[in-house]
């Protein structure tokens, strides 16, 4: 019996993806390395020296690990009740409070960072409220954001990436046996007790799955502080670098220091879950398990639910409202109201050239994901191939590893004279690589799950009738998975639609700006108008991936949240 199905094809495949991942994923990494430790054609780490020693970089880095560090807390402190309750109790309007508790993922940060602005400067809304109602001093506003807008962005980062926790973390609570809550209860554990000694064991591989995600998101993330103008931390220091790439090998050292704290954080997550094992004989399901709500508990859960969701639509909130501003000066709301922003974007010019765009670019990253998903999560459910949890990890690995760091990669790695390829001259291809590369564990995920679920009879007896592997393929296996493959699809085309990394850095010139790059342009002009036109593409980009995501998760269900592992 042969170990191993390396027929051509299986053999064929397996060289394209591995020289896919080693020309797009491996080769840039690789290069930042070299521009790392080499000077001079000389090994030396003289530049992580400087790095350390330079007052500027070391507080980028400080504050980069605070709003890491921070927006995870914070978030888990939000999240870890309301898993709690949503798993635990049956109330009226469960299933409504659980889809109001992820509409904050219809905004990425990087949009609402714009809302924010208006909402908590100094004099913006809720002071002039304030000032309004007589609670504070107009001559000493409070000062929301602290100093240079750190707060703002811990703030942003929390009310966006608590659903990535919260969708983890209520995963792994439902899948909590019962009878493991039943036997404790009766041995006389109960309360904290209960939940320091089995709740909390059992839901910590989806509880760092989650936090992880987080956590390099927040440390990450450059649109935000771009916003907020807060230029001390790690992603705009190597945004700044990238016009010196060649010149000044800082960026690429702290390019290398994100990537090398992402695998760490990864190796070192795995390695404590591994050395403690907690494992249930049987998964249960927690409609056993819930509790009907009293009339006052639902009051109190909808209250925090309410509360909270409401909070976290205050950006998306003032978003609108300065898409449809006119005049917005020193008061509470807009001072003159005007629809004609929204026909601005819609006559030929930059704004609606780069809708385009980003349409063009995530749909054709989108189609090139699902090509490649099936193909990786076919081989490795339905092939037996060498090095298959080697395919597996590469294949997720773009979910752990930031935006930024491939976009660096990109810009320094093929800065080449063949003018296609080189995002100086033209990022068209590199744009959509990115994009592909960054979701492509979203499809992969989908379609192995999809893949797992089907059942291989039918496979076999394609095949026993004489009919190829691909025809079988096509033919039978496709159309069975093909509500996970559109689920994947429709989310990495939504989230590339929205990806803010790969545009600002690669899309250098105007003609092949994608959307984020836009609103980016328009918040830096002096034109009174041009943060309402920003605000009006912002929208247009929540109503794109709002409607994304409703439709994924229409069809994926509570396996949404499994995407978001890494």
């Amino acid at each position: 019996m042969r170990r191993y199905n390396l027929n051509f094809t299986n053999c064929a495949l397996l060289i394209g993806l591995y020289l896919f991942f080693g020309i797009f994923l491996v080769y840039p990494v690789g290069y930042m390395l070299k521009g790392a430790f080499f000077s001079d054609g000389k090994f030396s780490i003289q530049y992580f020296q400087m790095l350390l020693q330079s007052p500027l970089q070391y507080e980028a880095i400080r504050n980069s690990f605070a709003i890491g560090i921070l927006t995870t807390l914070i978030a888990t402190i939000i999240t870890m009740p309301i898993a709690h309750i949503m798993t635990r109790f049956d109330f009226y309007g469960k299933s409504i409070a659980g889809g109001l508790l992820l509409i904050p993922m219809i905004m990425p940060p990087f949009v609402g960072a714009i809302g924010l602005k208006q909402l908590l400067a100094k004099y913006g809304s809720l002071n002039l409220l304030l000032i309004k109602l007589g609670l504070i001093n107009p001559q000493n506003p409070i000062d929301w954001f602290g100093e240079g807008g750190f707060w703002g962005i811990v703030i942003l980062q929390v009310l966006s990436l608590y659903p990535i926790l919260f969708l983890n973390l209520s995963a792994a609570m439902a899948n909590i046996d019962p009878a493991l809550i039943e036997a404790a209860k009766n041995l006389g554990a109960s309360g904290w007790r209960l939940f320091k000694t089995v709740t909390l064991p059992l839901i910590l591989p989806g509880y760092f799955a989650g936090a992880i995600i987080v956590f390099i998101w927040a440390f990450t993330d450059l649109g935000t502080p771009l916003i907020f103008g807060y230029s001390r931390v790690v992603p705009v220091q190597i945004f700044d670098s990238v016009t010196q790439i060649h010149t000044n090998p800082m960026g690429h050292s702290l390019v290398l220091l994100v990537l090398v704290l992402t695998v760490i954080l990864f190796w070192i997550t795995k390695k404590l879950l591994a050395s403690r094992r907690y494992e249930m004989l049987a998964r249960g399901h927690t409609a056993g398990m819930e509790t009907k709500a009293t009339r006052a508990q639902t009051l109190f859960i909808w209250v925090g639910i309410s509360s909270l969701v409401i909070i976290a639509l205050l950006p998306h909130l003032m978003v609108i409202l300065q898409s449809f501003s006119e005049k917005w000066f020193i008061s509470i709301l807009p001072n003159e109201w005007s629809e004609k922003f929204y026909s601005e974007i819609l006559k030929a010019g930059p704004a609606r050239a780069s809708i385009s765009n980003s349409l063009f670019y995530s749909s054709i990253s989108a189609f090139v994901d699902v090509i490649l998903g099936v193909t990786i999560a076919w081989l490795l459910t339905r092939q037996k191939i060498p090095g298959s949890a080697l395919l597996d990890s590469i294949a997720m690995l773009p979910l752990a590893v930031p935006g930024i760091v491939i976009a660096f990669g990109y810009m320094a790695g093929f800065d080449v004279k063949i003018s296609w390829l080189n995002p100086r001259e033209n990022p068209v291809i590199l744009l959509i690589i990115s994009y592909s590369i960054r979701r492509l564990p979203y499809v992969v995920r989908s379609a192995y799950a999809g893949f797992q679920q089907t059942s291989i009879t039918l496979e076999e007896a394609s095949a026993n009738l004489g009919a190829s592997p691909f025809r079988t393929l096509r033919k039978i296996t496709i159309p069975l998975v093909m509500a996970n493959l559109i689920a994947g699809a429709i989310l990495s085309f939504a989230f590339a639609m929205l990806e803010v990394s790969d545009g600002l850095i690669l899309a250098m010139r105007e003609q092949f700006y994608p959307i984020t790059k836009m609103i980016y342009q328009f918040m830096g002009r002096i034109e009174p108008t041009a943060p309402s036109i920003a605000c009006a593409m912002g929208v247009i980009g929540m109503i794109i991936l709002m409607t994304s995501l409703f439709i994924a998760g229409k069809i994926l269900g509570k396996k949404l949240g499994q995407l978001f592992r890494a």
